[in-house]
């Protein structure tokens, strides 16, 4: 087992929450790299649930793969509250699903600025005729491990959060 038994329970509890509400869930990954839907389909009978994800780690990717304005990633850059929300959006826009969760940030150990440091972390969770919900996190200038640990442990709970509201 990969993940820490905390992740799988966090896991399991989204996906049975969703699993009583029949919504499908899809993942829009960055800084992650395909670890939250990789978390989710560690579980038995997840396929009941998670729908797809989409591993968007260039910004081509999120303009070509969930329809993020090249615009908007050129103004705010990508990792940013209004990518993260764009990438959710897309994510339910090209998909069947229900709900989703997208996740960018800066996991190190390089690439971080003044303006936008190693664990700035940008989550979005949208759901069908729903409010998106938008989160950033700064996790601090943890190893890349952490940070990445961090943000699915952060993204599970957001999106679990929009699977209860």
């Amino acid at each position: 087992m990969i993940f820490s038994d905390d992740l799988i329970l966090s896991a399991i509890g989204v996906l049975d929450a969703a699993r009583d509400l029949k919504l499908k869930v899809t993942t829009a990954e960055s800084c992650t790299g395909g670890l939250i839907a990789g978390l989710l389909t560690e579980i038995p009978g997840s396929s009941e649930v998670v729908e797809r994800g989409f591993v968007t780690y260039s910004n081509e990717a999120k303009t070509e793969m969930l329809g993020v304005d090249s615009n908007t990633l050129e103004t705010n850059g990508a990792v940013s509250g209004v990518v993260a929300q764009a990438m959710a959006e897309g994510a339910l826009d090209r998909s069947r699903a229900d709900v989703s969760v997208a996740v960018t940030g800066v996991a190190g150990p390089g690439g971080g600025t003044d303006d936008k440091p190693v664990g700035l972390v940008w989550i979005a969770s949208a759901r069908r005729n729903r409010d998106t919900l938008v989160q950033e996190h700064r996790f601090g200038e943890l190893p890349r491990e952490d940070i990445r640990l961090l943000t699915i442990e952060a993204a599970l709970k957001l999106l679990m959060h929009q699977i209860e509201d």
